[in-house]
């Protein structure tokens, strides 16, 4: 972390959205709140990775003040149900299950069938390219106008490119310096509705994209600093939207399930250490580490910056919610993921993850609005510069 504090003044505010799928409706209402409060707000660097990276775009690329963009982003999660993100018919579940099983007996011969992810998202691909008004090559104009106004100095989106395993950072700004490091690295260009597919394909469940002759998915893998871009491109305050539940002593105790964890369980402890704990371990480090620059003269921080960062999450876990609402799924889905384990763990939190439910979808933003409400000194104390 050290190396991303280095350089000179920052040079404004950032929001970053964490990933989490279905649950990035939440950070949707903390917005709302924070919008209503002060409506014509500019983040003038913002980043996304996963589901976060849908949100991020819709707001880079929207024209109008800042309450404006949110409520329509609002409108869009309202719309959404799961047919809209990913095909739940009964012939397009059952060929992507039977042609999985296939490859699995297969032995790896030459007519194994080629697999890309358990879902077809060919639909949340239509619904972004409308949504953010794109071209049909999937150019983003919306992004081009902001930063041509000054609205925004840089948007993000981050991947992970599965050929190299390495955190690809996709940067549209003026005047941006590349960063590199062993493990991720930085492309300036534009950002396109593919980089934003990328950013949010879920391993295994939905299909990598290509991007620049490599296969890329969910930007959350390996992302160990996700404050990091926000910080190389001169942010000194952040507002960070996590959509991870910090449970408590006692709820981090209580086993979810009894006896031998079914798989969705699993995936879902998999899937929150991999994309989800990362951010809370960030503003950790930032924490420990302004501790010690506020010890220190300014002559002796050797070009290291404090910086402040406000952090929002989710007062209720959201994983308990989604299984209270796991029986209004359409069917096929339903039975697909039961067969996973959802009705034998008390918080299926890779359910939460593809529960694109209107009903859970509104609840999260009524969550989110609600912890916008509790957080909202802090929330301003940030954006006012306090």
């Amino acid at each position: 972390m050290a190396d991303e504090t280095r350089g000179g003044r920052g040079k404004g505010i950032a929001l970053v959205l964490s990933g989490g799928g279905a649950r990035a409706a939440y950070q949707v209402g903390v917005l709302r709140r924070l919008a209503r409060e002060r409506p014509e707000l500019c983040f003038p660097i913002v980043t996304g990775v996963s589901a976060g990276a849908i949100n991020a775009a819709f707001l880079a690329a929207c024209p109008g003040g800042f309450q404006e963009a949110v409520e329509r982003l609002v409108e869009l999660w309202w719309s959404l149900d799961v047919h809209r993100v990913f095909r739940v018919d009964a012939r397009s579940l059952v060929g992507h299950v039977l042609g999985w099983g296939a490859r699995l007996v297969s032995g790896g011969g030459a007519l194994a069938p080629r697999m890309r992810g358990l879902v077809d998202t060919e639909p949340l691909r239509e619904l972004l390219i409308d949504a953010l008004d794109a071209e049909p090559d999937g150019e983003i104009p919306g992004i081009a106008r902001a930063l041509d106004s000054g609205r925004l100095r840089s948007v993000t989106v981050i991947t992970s490119n599965f050929g190299t395993g390495q955190s690809v950072i996709w940067v549209a700004g003026e005047n941006v310096e590349a960063w590199e490091r062993p493990d991720r690295r930085s492309i300036a260009g534009r950002i396109t509705v593919e980089h934003v597919m990328a950013s949010a394909a879920l391993p295994v469940f939905f299909p990598a994209v290509q991007l620049d002759g490599a296969w890329h998915g969910d930007g959350g893998i390996r992302l160990v600093t996700p404050l990091s871009p926000a910080i190389h491109l001169g942010a000194d305050r952040i507002l960070a939207i996590s959509t991870r539940y910090r449970r408590t002593i006692p709820e981090a105790d209580r086993p979810a399930v009894r006896g031998y964890p079914p798989p969705l369980q699993i995936l879902g402890q998999l899937l929150n250490a991999v994309f989800l704990d990362m951010l809370d371990q960030d503003c950790l480090r930032i924490e420990r580490l302004n501790l010690l620059l506020r010890e220190l003269p300014e002559e002796k921080r050797h070009g290291l910056r404090m910086i402040d960062v406000a952090t929002v999450r989710p007062s209720s876990d959201l994983g308990v919610l989604a299984g209270q609402l796991e029986p209004e799924l359409p069917r096929g889905f339903r039975f697909l993921v039961r067969s996973l384990g959802s009705r034998e763990t008390a918080s299926p939190d890779l359910l939460s993850l593809l529960m694109f439910q209107p009903d859970y979808l509104r609840r999260l933003i009524e969550i989110g609005e609600a912890d916008g409400e509790a957080n909202l000194e802090e929330m301003l104390r940030l954006v006012d510069g306090g």
